[in-house]
């Protein structure tokens, strides 16, 4: 039986205030309640403030370059499937430098986790507009307002037909917890963009602007309805929906490979007999 205090407890070099905290409160909270062995879990990121989030767990790590942790997220969960693979970054660093990484793993629905700390800003190199920035958004880089439309991942998501697709809040600490409880347990590529305030770079997109339009769906809301999910999943502004926005049963990656059933490849057995063959073909 595994203890909440198991999974770690540290000082962070967050500010006070910021919606990392409760992200990590969250995702301790879940693997708690999933009873989740710390062995058993890799935590792979890229760079920025979101990133630092695995340092702050008693778990495997994988801390890569800016934008490149779902290819060896990818990896590793190929080579051992065993391992309960979760992906946590920032949303520059899964949206934009990262975008094509993005877009490769929902097609492959490799059987992984993403959490996206979205806090629509370059929280690290102290806030310049990132791709889920509203158009407009004023920073010190962008002081007429960035010109680029907002890109919208738990829609792109729903188009392209990803296995499971959440929307949490960093205010509300249960509910995201349970979302991500959900996306673990999904078979396949699991994806929870989580809204969270930056207090030091991002002054209108704060608790109090999150509390006014967050919302959770209904418990008649059907989520493999996908016509309904691309609605909702384009509803900002005013009203933005918390919750399981799409999920399907799509076969997962590795459910196209049998020899995958086999377990880690670094556990099976040495084929020597095999290696010769191969090699005596090439003399």
């Amino acid at each position: 039986m595994y203890e909440l205090g198991d999974y770690g407890d540290y000082i962070t070099a967050w500010c006070p205030g910021c919606g990392n905290h409760n992200i990590l409160k969250a995702v301790k909270d879940a693997l708690f309640k999933l009873q989740l062995p710390p062995h058993r879990a890799l935590f792979v990121s890229g760079i920025g403030q979101a990133a630092k989030a695995p340092h702050y767990i008693n778990a495997n790590v994988f801390n890569g370059l800016h934008g490149r942790s779902l290819p060896v997220a990818t990896g590793a969960r190929i080579s051992n499937p065993e391992l309960t693979v979760i992906v946590e970054s920032g949303d520059g660093c899964h949206y934009g430098e990262g975008g094509n990484h993005f877009l490769a793993a929902i097609r492959r629905n490799v059987d992984i986790t993403i959490i996206v700390h979205d806090n629509q800003v370059y929280g690290l190199t102290k806030g310049q507009a990132s791709p889920t920035s509203s158009e407009g958004f004023i920073t010190k880089t962008q002081p007429q307002g960035t010109h680029n439309a907002r890109f919208n991942p738990v829609q792109v998501a729903v188009a392209m037909k990803a296995g499971f697709v959440a929307r949490g809040f960093s205010g509300r600490v249960e509910h995201l917890s349970g979302l991500i409880q959900q996306g673990i347990k999904h078979r396949g590529l699991a994806l929870i963009d989580v809204l969270q305030p930056c207090v030091s770079f991002n002054k209108v997109n704060t608790y109090g602007w999150y509390n006014q339009r967050c919302y959770i769906l209904s418990e008649g809301y059907d989520p493999t309805d996908r016509n309904q999910a691309m609605l909702v999943s384009e509803e900002w502004g005013d009203r933005i929906p918390l919750g399981v926005i799409y999920k399907n049963d799509r076969p997962a990656f590795e459910d196209h490979f049998p020899v995958m059933k086999l377990g880690p490849a670094a556990m099976r057995p040495a084929r020597l007999d095999t290696l010769k063959e191969i090699m005596e073909s090439f003399s």
